[in-house]
């Protein structure tokens, strides 16, 4: 019998949002400021689509897992710490 550890919790749906923010609000800054000015005459479906194959990939495969990875560490590293003391 495989003695394999129990998968780690997911976060909840308030984290996975914040999280999902944390990754998608930077990167359209930053691809809005990029590609802005050169793609302003463009009609806004096209200006959106263009965004949107830029900003859904970077989010999906690599901010997000990043943020994830990052989220559970904090999660335990606070689950390992001692409780304070009164």
């Amino acid at each position: 019998m495989s003695t394999t550890p129990p998968p780690a919790s997911a976060p909840s749906a308030h984290r996975r949002a914040l999280i999902t923010w944390l990754a998608v609000y930077p990167t359209i800054t930053v691809a809005l400021g990029v590609i802005g000015p050169p793609t302003a005459t463009l009609p806004l479906p096209v200006r959106t689509l263009i965004l949107t194959l830029i900003v859904v990939p970077v989010s999906a495969y690599a901010l997000i897992p990043v943020l994830l990875r990052m989220n559970a560490r904090l999660g335990s590293a606070a689950a390992s710490s001692p409780a304070p003391r009164r």
